[in-house]
């Protein structure tokens, strides 16, 4: 079964800086999308960056210049490197995957982390 494990939010001052970190394991035969969503109370849910399987970036207009996704494909693992952190990034993290699992040919699907939270607050 595939799974992923977040780690890397918390407290953080405006102007600091956070690194989150999904590591997915199980039986992966492939990946096409790796992702970071957020959703803060009252709002909806938010994709804020992803990365392909070749390596083109997408972000949400809110974070771009200040956020950056990177990927470790032998550990099937990718990371948000958060700058520059105002109060209005406060949010659940979820990061995200879609992958071909092992036993089929066809039929991507998509896999979410337990969520971590981020806060910035003085």
């Amino acid at each position: 079964q595939v799974q992923l494990v977040e780690s890397g939010g918390g407290l953080v001052q405006p102007g600091g800086s956070l690194r989150l970190s999904c590591a997915a394991s199980g039986s992966i035969s492939s990946i096409s999308l790796m992702g970071w969503y957020r959703q803060a109370p009252g709002k909806q849910r938010e994709l804020v960056a992803s990365i392909t399987s070749g390596g083109s970036t997408n972000y949400v207009d809110s974070v771009k210049g200040r956020f950056t996704i990177s990927r470790d494909n032998a550990k099937n693992t990718h990371f948000l490197q958060m700058n520059s952190l105002k109060s209005e990034d406060t949010a659940v993290y979820y990061c995200y995957l879609k992958a071909l699992p092992r036993g089929v040919l066809v039929g991507v699907r998509d896999y979410w982390g337990q969520g971590t939270q981020v806060t910035v607050s003085s």
